[in-house]
């Protein structure tokens, strides 16, 4: 079990090398509604904070911080850095759980499922979901290299050309970078191997 989930890993490690994505691409996929709403919020939470806060400094109410009460201006400063505080740190779980259902759906995984895990996990221990789902994550499917045609990142062949989408050794079947030079399971030289041109993808 361990010797084949190290073997996805390796799979996925290897065939990820194919995106050439930039993190500000990544936060591109968080939904623009929910960056908004978490905006609004934010706004509206500042606004209604200091103005509570403000309205009972001219009572006998409890104000925040209450060593302030008679400073107005720093009281309402030290709420809204409390209130950006706590609004960032929201956002940027709510921003994390948006980001990996949109991230599972275009890399063909089951979003629902994966938003949950990372929801079930984030409470105890923070990122540790998103981590694992980094690691695990499908590769982004790609246009081939022969007729240009989406396909996933798992097919070994196209479905339209059945152009090998992937480098393989000749001699075990394997599959293999494209700078390797000997097959690393076994031993073959690839670049004396007369089939590996044909499976190497074209740049």
């Amino acid at each position: 079990m361990s010797d084949a989930f190290n073997e996805r890993l390796r799979l996925i490690r290897f065939r990820r090398k194919r995106e050439r994505s930039k993190f500000t691409d990544e936060l591109r996929i968080i939904p623009r509604w929910l960056v908004f709403t978490c905006l609004v919020l934010t706004m509206i939470a500042l606004i209604v904070g200091v103005s509570i806060n403000l309205i009972n400094m001219g009572t006998d109410r409890e104000v925040f911080p209450p060593e302030l009460r008679n400073q107005p201006l720093l009281a309402s400063l030290a709420l809204a850095g409390l209130i950006l505080l706590v609004a960032i740190l929201l956002s940027a779980t709510l921003f994390m759980f948006g980001y990996v259902y949109r991230d599972a759906s275009r890399r063909g995984m089951n979003p629902v499922l994966w938003t949950i895990v990372v929801l079930i996990l984030s409470p105890g221990y923070g990122i540790l979901g998103l981590v694992i789902y980094l690691l695990v994550r499908e590769p982004l499917p790609y246009a081939c290299p022969q007729c240009a045609t989406s396909v996933s990142a798992r097919f070994n062949f196209c479905p339209n050309c059945k152009t090998n989408l992937h480098p393989a050794c000749s001699h075990c079947q394997r599959e293999v970078s494209d700078t390797d030079r000997f097959c690393p399971y076994c031993g073959n030289d690839l670049l004396q191997s007369p089939a590996l041109p044909a499976l190497l993808p074209k740049p």
